[in-house]
């Protein structure tokens, strides 16, 4: 399915009749198309040329209107026009706009909890956010955040870090405490914080040189004006790591998603999703496929596990069938799947647990009662590989999974990767549906990671392309370490990798940075610099630039 703008209404949404009225020579779809910002201005001028003469009776609802339009440009949403459909906002914008509504509302007592706030926005618009949370403090509220960006915590009246490790490594309180007592702590957050450790990722310098590539190639997008892109012309290098930067709204997913994304999936896969408006993108020929690596579940069912995504699990179905009782029972691969008939338990269908449906809230799944969570039935679990049963294969975290079957070389690499991309404390068969966005990320990295090239030998050339939209969105630091490690390593191996991103610590370890801006909305949609990240430093009327002259020194 694809979606069109309405050609009667021009997606206006409202008849001629309604669109007739106007009010300072603005008809209501035209002042719903504004941007926050735009619209705070265009009330506020009313209230200041006319309020006092012409328009005295509604005064006092002009002023209501622009203080709301206040309260989303404090929390950095100046950017986003008023007519936005809710499901095209990020987990971030959406929050923030519920943030705004509580603004003005002035209560006291009240618990506000926020996951993440800061999701989407840039170094340059913290401070405002820090100030809005700040300000309901200060009204008699407690502000509860869950936070990783480091400013925040910097900001924070006491800091509670939950550790030591993840899943089943933490769990507990490991520190409370200020923010100058946590640099002298010796956590994982605290290092970080006081500068002790430092996100960076090792470059592979003298790549071109072993595998004698030519001089760098490029993929070049010409005349891109979708949304607020101001008909643009991009050249992206290829086997680098190239970070897509700039403030919230500036142009960077309608480039990267909307334009390039499409086109690419368009040309390898023939998709039917319609690129942005653009005139042409040359280079597709420098590359042999490109890869989305988003934060979308890997599945959307308990039965989808980092196991089955991974293929694993085909290899591990396959050592069970070899076993001695399962070729004298004429068991084959299939009896020990839980997606078939067979081996699986028939009550939950394989699944472990069952589906209530709640109709106004969100499923809940609760615990099978035949097979309690095995998955399996009672034929399919007798079978013994090593003292284990499928059931308790897929109950292992994938660290002990990697030790379990480290001479089977097939499932031994493709663990290998999971655990060097800090996944080794998950459960192998651990349900999609319970996996972070995160996690679900890493995992596809790991999958990607993993392959063989041409060669065989998995340090081969690749010509892949990698696109990722802000993934190190509800990363620790050291979760962030992990994460450039592995795309460093795609990049050492020939591929090329984009990264759409806020995070300085990203960029200040990227090869090439573009950053777009000046600002959010129409104020965007421009190429304000290109260039290696000591060179962005160097450019003041970048914004990333002034915050990457910060990291740096």
């Amino acid at each position: 399915m694809t979606i069109e703008v309405c050609p009667l209404c021009d997606g206006a949404r409202l008849r001629a009749e309604t669109l007739a009225i106007t009010f300072q020579d603005k008809n209501i779809a035209d002042i719903t198309g504004f941007a926050a910002s735009q619209a705070k201005d265009f009330f506020h001028e009313i209230i200041t040329r006319d309020g006092k003469k012409n328009l005295q009776t509604m005064i006092a609802l002009l002023k209501e209107i622009e203080q709301r339009f206040d309260f989303l440009c404090q929390v950095g949403l100046e950017y986003l026009t008023l007519d936005r459909s809710s499901t095209t906002l990020s987990g971030g914008e959406a929050q923030r706009v519920r943030l705004a509504t509580q603004i003005g509302s002035s209560l006291t007592g009240v618990l506000y909890v926020l996951d993440e706030p800061s999701i989407g926005l840039h170094a340059r618009d913290h401070a405002r956010l820090l100030q809005t949370l700040k300000n309901l403090r200060d009204l008699g509220n407690t502000v509860l955040v869950v936070e990783h960006d480091p400013e925040t915590m910097n900001a924070a009246d006491w800091i509670i870090d939950i550790g030591p490790g993840a899943g089943i490594h933490g769990g507990k309180v490991i520190f409370e405490g200020t923010p100058k007592e946590i640099f002298k702590a010796k956590t994982l957050t605290g290092e970080y914080l006081s500068g002790k450790n430092k996100v960076y990722a090792q470059r592979k310098s003298d790549f071109q040189k072993e595998v004698g590539l030519p001089k760098t190639s490029f993929l070049t997008i010409k005349g891109a004006s979708e949304n607020n892109l101001k008909n643009i012309d991009v050249k992206i290098p290829l086997g680098k790591l190239v970070a897509v930067s700039g403030v919230s709204g500036s142009g960077k997913s309608s480039l990267i998603d909307d334009v390039l994304s499409r086109a690419i999936m368009k040309y390898f896969y023939n998709s039917k999703a319609e690129p942005g408006k653009h005139k042409l993108i040359e280079g597709f020929e420098n590359l042999d496929k490109a890869v989305l690596v988003d934060q979308s579940p890997i599945g959307r069912t308990p039965r989808s596990n980092p196991a089955t995504y991974t293929g694993v699990f085909s290899f591990v179905r396959d050592i069970f069938a070899t076993t001695i009782e399962a070729r004298s029972r004429g068991y084959k691969a299939g009896r020990f799947s839980f997606n078939v008939k067979g081996g699986r338990c028939e009550v939950c269908e394989g699944q472990g647990v069952k589906k209530i449906e709640m109709y106004f809230l969100p499923d809940l799944y609760v615990e099978c009662e035949e097979c309690k969570g095995k998955r399996y039935n009672r034929e399919a679990l007798e079978i013994l590989y090593q003292n284990k049963n499928i059931a308790n294969v897929l109950d292992m975290s994938i660290e002990d999974a990697f030790k379990f079957f480290k001479d089977i070389s097939n499932i031994e690499q493709r663990l290998k990767t999971l655990v060097d991309v800090g996944l080794g404390y998950m459960r192998l068969g651990q349900g999609a549906t319970t996996l972070s966005g995160g996690e679900a990320q890493r995992v596809k990295l790991a999958f990607e990671l993993s392959k063989k090239g041409k060669n065989g030998d998995g340090h081969s050339i690749g010509k892949t392309l990698y696109i990722l939209d802000e993934p190190t969105t509800g990363l620790h630091f050291e979760d962030i370490q992990k994460l450039l490690s592995i795309l460093r390593a795609l990049v050492d191996k020939g591929n090329s990798v984009i990264v759409v991103e806020h995070n300085i610590d990203v960029l200040k370890n990227a090869d090439w940075i573009i950053d777009m801006g000046p600002d959010g909305g129409n104020l965007g949609g421009r190429i304000v610099a290109e260039g290696t990240p000591t060179e962005i430093a160097n450019i003041k009327q970048s914004y990333t630039g002034q915050w990457l002259r910060k990291a740096i020194s």
